[in-house]
């Protein structure tokens, strides 16, 4: 039996706190402008009344959260795709994935709504605190959607005990069959476009193993995953971060992250694609566990990585960003004139959404990079270079 009183500060709500909470969200005076803006055939009072009603999570995120996340596909997003989800129901047990992360609640929240489709219990969601420091109505929400907290600007040694206690909320839930969870590979999204595993992760992950290393990573059964959007959530938002953090350290405003959400909703993405892929083997672990150290976690890392790679669609847009930034043709029987010319409009465009004041030559650079990184990524995966060259 898990005890849950050690998690408390991390975990996520119960039923009932859920209840509640959802509650006290009902009255919040946005609730009847998102109503309005996510379910236009339904009254006004449908979501508050909606909120009001559930009596549990399964509840919420079965009444309320699949069809949000439906209306988000269906009005923002081209065509919807996915494969690889017989892994997942061929799993015995309960599992960890481990996704790439491109969107701060998309990722999670489309992983989320394919499971519900194909009668796969719903997982809990590994989400950075920063995001619930802003808002206690945002707090309130993913809480309520399995949210277990991951501390963060914290110092050295909290973070380690942090990261202990995380492991093993992480381990025991799984372990115990009380639920499967989503954690990202990395902290924070990926920004340049290149998917790789911070080997942190790997080394909190095993803190609270008390078997072998093999027996530690075996019994958590993790899934990678890759989701691969042709128009980048919040592309210029990241390009603009990258730029300006060459000069200098970059500082979040206060409701950035909260902005970065909403744009990742209302944007259009074009194709999407989920790959779930195949769990890591009993094969890959024990080679893994044969090594040294840190080459433990280096080819845990590797296996994960991957998969992920592996599992990316490529769009005409990553192709044509490619033969923009490598000044080739290398790619140019996956694509027109007339798709370049609208790639190339769509970055103008884009690039006009941020001050006049920023290097516009870099500034382009890195924004086609954002899109070209991932066909350089599966061309070292295919000639065994590394996915990253510092």
């Amino acid at each position: 039996m898990l005890d849950s009183s050690e998690f408390e500060s991390i975990s996520p709500y119960s039923d009932e706190e859920a209840v509640k909470a959802l509650n006290k969200v009902a009255n919040h005076p946005a609730v009847l402008a998102i109503s309005e803006y996510l379910f236009p055939d339904k009254p006004a009072t449908y979501l508050r009344s909606a909120l009001k009603s559930v009596k549990s999570i399964d509840e919420f995120q079965e009444v309320v959260m699949n069809d949000a996340v439906s209306w988000c596909i269906d009005h923002t997003v081209h065509n919807f795709s996915y494969d690889g989800i017989s892994y997942i129901k061929g799993i015995k047990g309960k599992f960890l994935a481990m996704s790439n992360h491109r969107d701060i609640i998309l990722d999670p929240a489309i992983t989320q709504m394919v499971f519900f489709r194909n009668d796969v219990p719903m997982t809990e969601i590994c989400v950075g605190d920063n995001l619930i420091k802003q808002s206690k109505t945002v707090e309130y929400l993913l809480r309520s959607n399995r949210m277990i907290k991951v501390i963060r600007g914290i110092s050295a040694r909290d973070l380690y005990l942090s990261s202990q206690l995380l492991s093993r909320y992480i381990r025991q839930t799984i372990t115990s069959g009380k639920a499967s969870i989503w954690l990202a590979q990395r902290q924070g999204r990926t920004k340049d476009g290149i998917d790789t595993t911070e080997q942190g992760l790997l080394k909190m992950l095993d803190m609270s193993g008390e078997k072998s290393f093999q027996e530690n990573f075996m019994e958590l059964n993790i899934v990678p995953l890759s989701i691969s959007y042709e128009y980048e959530p919040c592309d210029i938002r990241k390009a603009r971060e990258i730029l300006i953090s060459r000069t200098k350290k970059y500082v979040k405003t206060h409701y950035e992250d909260m902005h970065s959400i909403v744009m990742g909703i209302r944007q259009q993405k074009g194709n999407v694609h989920l790959n779930f892929g195949l769990p890591l083997t009993f094969d890959e672990i024990e080679m893994a566990s044969k090594c040294d150290k840190n080459d433990r976690y280096q080819s845990i890392r590797h296996a994960v990585d991957k998969r992920v790679i592996a599992g990316y669609h490529l769009w005409k847009t990553n192709y044509i960003a490619y033969d923009l930034v490598e000044k080739c043709s290398k790619y140019g029987d996956l694509y027109d004139k007339e798709d370049v010319q609208k790639f190339l409009d769509y970055t103008e465009h884009r690039l006009d959404k941020v001050e006049k004041r920023l290097d516009r030559d870099e500034l382009r650079d890195i924004f086609f990079r954002i899109y070209s990184n991932p066909v350089l990524s599966k061309e070292r995966l295919a000639s065994g270079e590394p996915l990253r060259q510092d």
